[in-house]
């Protein structure tokens, strides 16, 4: 499989999201440039574990999703300001060299078989970050419709996207938003996404009892 051009980030990024990016390192002026010569301008993009990305020495996750290029600003001097929207989820079979910048060859990675995932359930989640936010707004002392925050979810019947809407919604680490990126099936994605919501609670009552 031809390798496919690799943006390595500290942020796990999930299906949905948007993407926005100020590129000027020659590397990926570079990778720009190839991709807005192809049909379907798009790269990888994957969460960096361990390290940092400049000056090599990183290690990388082996699950991301692809960043289609929606909007290009071309500011000169191989400068460029991205719009990207983040698609399929995808998985790394083999890094190739970084050369001039990070490739991979990949696999699209669908949502895998699982056991059944109940409506009911995950608007048992929606609850519960429902209840999250209000608790923060409340102890800052701001007003927040915090059903109006998960609202925009998307419950059009697919149920593993409108999970990732969810989590896309909850403010947790990078670990907690890899694991639900990486849950391979929509009812392991539910159980991810429940458990990153216990995390974010019990780490904000504990810092609420601080102050």
């Amino acid at each position: 499989m031809p390798a496919m051009p690799m943006f390595p980030l500290q942020v796990a990024m999930l299906p949905g999201e948007e993407l926005p990016l100020r590129i000027f390192e020659p590397r990926y002026t570079a990778l720009v440039r190839d991709c807005l010569a192809q049909s379907d301008p798009a790269f990888g993009v994957v969460l960096i574990a361990a390290g940092r990305e400049v000056g090599g020495g990183d290690t990388r996750s082996d699950v991301g999703a692809l960043a289609h290029i929606t909007d290009v600003g071309d500011h000169g001097d191989g400068r460029y300001r991205l719009k990207c929207v983040m698609g399929e989820r995808i998985r790394v079979l083999e890094w190739q060299p970084d050369d001039p910048y990070p490739r991979a060859a990949i696999e699209p990675w669908p949502d895998q078989p699982g056991g059944p995932v109940d409506t009911d359930a995950i608007r048992a989640v929606e609850d519960r970050m429902v209840a999250l936010f209000e608790r923060i707004a409340a102890a800052r002392g701001a007003q927040v419709d915090a059903r109006e925050v998960v609202a925009g979810a998307d419950a059009s019947g697919d149920v593993g996207k409108w999970l990732y809407a969810l989590a896309s919604r909850l403010p947790m680490g990078q670990a907690d938003r890899y694991a639900v990126l990486a849950a391979p099936s929509p009812a392991d994605r539910l159980a991810a996404l429940a458990d990153a919501v216990e995390t974010v609670t019990a780490m904000v009552e504990f810092q609420l009892s601080g102050e």
